[in-house]
Protein backbone atom coordinates (compact mmCIF):
# COMPACT_ATOMS: atom_id res chain seq x y z
CA UNK A 1 0.00 0.00 0.00
CA UNK A 2 2.69 2.50 0.74
CA UNK A 3 4.35 1.94 -2.77
CA UNK A 4 1.15 2.83 -4.61
CA UNK A 5 0.91 5.95 -2.60
CA UNK A 6 4.59 7.30 -3.12
CA UNK A 7 3.94 6.30 -6.69
CA UNK A 8 1.13 8.64 -7.31
CA UNK A 9 3.24 10.98 -6.04
CA UNK A 10 5.62 10.27 -8.09
CA UNK A 11 3.37 10.78 -10.80
CA UNK A 12 1.96 13.30 -10.56
CA UNK A 13 4.82 15.64 -9.96
CA UNK A 14 6.36 13.73 -13.39
CA UNK A 15 3.01 14.93 -14.86
CA UNK A 16 2.86 11.53 -16.12
CA UNK A 17 -1.06 10.87 -15.26
CA UNK A 18 -2.83 7.70 -13.68
CA UNK A 19 -0.55 4.75 -11.47
CA UNK A 20 -1.15 1.68 -13.38
CA UNK A 21 -2.32 -0.82 -11.91
CA UNK A 22 -0.11 -3.54 -10.43
CA UNK A 23 0.40 -6.94 -12.35
CA UNK A 24 -0.40 -10.16 -10.94
CA UNK A 25 2.17 -10.53 -9.17
CA UNK A 26 0.96 -7.52 -7.33
CA UNK A 27 4.19 -5.44 -9.20
CA UNK A 28 4.47 -2.39 -10.40
CA UNK A 29 6.05 -1.43 -13.41
CA UNK A 30 7.59 2.32 -13.59
CA UNK A 31 8.36 2.84 -17.68
CA UNK A 32 11.30 5.93 -17.72
CA UNK A 33 13.08 6.79 -20.58
CA UNK A 34 12.99 2.96 -22.14
CA UNK A 35 13.87 1.75 -18.68
CA UNK A 36 11.30 -0.82 -17.41
CA UNK A 37 11.62 -1.34 -13.53
CA UNK A 38 9.38 -3.28 -11.40
CA UNK A 39 8.75 -2.47 -7.67
CA UNK A 40 7.40 -4.50 -5.00
CA UNK A 41 6.08 -3.52 -1.73
CA UNK A 42 8.08 -4.82 1.05
CA UNK A 43 6.17 -3.85 3.77
CA UNK A 44 8.37 -2.23 4.94
CA UNK A 45 10.21 -0.89 2.56
CA UNK A 46 10.69 -1.46 -1.66
CA UNK A 47 12.50 -4.02 -3.90
CA UNK A 48 13.36 -2.54 -7.18
CA UNK A 49 14.51 -4.63 -10.36
CA UNK A 50 15.30 -3.92 -13.93
CA UNK A 51 16.48 -5.56 -16.85
CA UNK A 52 19.98 -3.69 -18.24
CA UNK A 53 20.68 -5.43 -21.62
CA UNK A 54 22.19 -9.12 -22.94
CA UNK A 55 24.75 -10.26 -21.46
CA UNK A 56 28.15 -9.55 -23.93
CA UNK A 57 28.99 -12.79 -25.40
CA UNK A 58 32.98 -11.51 -26.94
CA UNK A 59 35.09 -11.79 -23.28
CA UNK A 60 32.05 -12.70 -21.46
CA UNK A 61 34.32 -13.50 -18.47
CA UNK A 62 36.24 -10.14 -18.55
CA UNK A 63 32.75 -8.42 -18.50
CA UNK A 64 31.75 -10.90 -15.50
CA UNK A 65 34.61 -9.81 -13.47
CA UNK A 66 33.97 -6.06 -13.70
CA UNK A 67 30.63 -7.09 -12.33
CA UNK A 68 31.76 -9.13 -9.40
CA UNK A 69 34.07 -5.74 -8.63
CA UNK A 70 31.34 -3.56 -9.16
CA UNK A 71 28.68 -5.52 -6.68
CA UNK A 72 31.65 -5.75 -4.08
CA UNK A 73 30.32 -3.73 -0.75
CA UNK A 74 28.18 -2.12 -3.66
CA UNK A 75 30.60 0.15 -5.07
CA UNK A 76 30.00 0.16 -8.33
CA UNK A 77 26.19 0.17 -7.61
CA UNK A 78 24.86 2.19 -5.06
CA UNK A 79 24.43 -0.87 -3.02
CA UNK A 80 22.06 -2.43 -5.74
CA UNK A 81 23.19 -5.32 -6.67
CA UNK A 82 23.95 -6.76 -10.85
CA UNK A 83 22.60 -9.66 -11.31
CA UNK A 84 21.78 -12.26 -14.67
CA UNK A 85 18.68 -13.16 -15.36
CA UNK A 86 17.64 -17.26 -14.87
CA UNK A 87 18.52 -18.17 -18.75
CA UNK A 88 21.55 -16.00 -18.15
CA UNK A 89 21.01 -14.15 -21.07
CA UNK A 90 20.49 -10.39 -19.84
CA UNK A 91 22.26 -8.31 -16.78
CA UNK A 92 20.03 -7.05 -14.53
CA UNK A 93 20.07 -4.82 -11.32
CA UNK A 94 18.00 -4.79 -7.85
CA UNK A 95 17.89 -2.91 -5.17
CA UNK A 96 15.82 -4.02 -1.58
CA UNK A 97 15.09 -1.41 0.73
CA UNK A 98 14.19 -3.16 3.58
CA UNK A 99 12.77 0.54 5.70
CA UNK A 100 10.11 2.73 5.38
CA UNK A 101 10.75 5.94 3.81
CA UNK A 102 9.84 9.13 3.02
CA UNK A 103 8.62 11.01 -0.69
CA UNK A 104 11.94 12.20 -1.21
CA UNK A 105 14.05 9.55 0.12
CA UNK A 106 11.89 7.04 -1.78
CA UNK A 107 12.32 9.26 -5.13
CA UNK A 108 16.07 9.91 -4.25
CA UNK A 109 16.57 6.03 -4.64
CA UNK A 110 14.59 5.74 -7.49
CA UNK A 111 16.67 8.11 -9.73
CA UNK A 112 19.91 7.14 -8.08
CA UNK A 113 18.94 3.17 -9.33
CA UNK A 114 18.26 4.55 -12.47
CA UNK A 115 21.34 6.49 -12.98
CA UNK A 116 22.88 3.29 -12.15
CA UNK A 117 21.09 1.51 -14.84
CA UNK A 118 21.98 3.99 -17.14
CA UNK A 119 26.24 3.81 -16.02
CA UNK A 120 25.43 0.27 -16.35
CA UNK A 121 23.84 0.06 -19.84
CA UNK A 122 27.00 2.66 -21.16
CA UNK A 123 29.40 0.15 -19.80
CA UNK A 124 27.80 -2.68 -21.30
CA UNK A 125 28.00 -0.96 -24.56
CA UNK A 126 31.80 0.33 -24.03
CA UNK A 127 32.80 -3.50 -23.61
CA UNK A 128 30.82 -4.59 -26.76
CA UNK A 129 32.43 -2.04 -28.68
CA UNK A 130 36.09 -2.93 -27.44
CA UNK A 131 35.57 -6.67 -27.07
CA UNK A 132 34.96 -5.79 -31.21
CA UNK A 133 38.39 -4.30 -31.81
CA UNK A 134 40.35 -6.90 -29.96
Amino acid sequence: MMLKNLLQQLYQDLGLGAVPSPDEQKVHHLKISAVDIAMTDLDPGFYFSSLIGPLPQKKKEDFLMLLMKANFLGQGTGGAALGLKDDESSLTLSLSLPYEMNYKTFKDSLEEFVNFIDYWKKELIKHETEAEKD
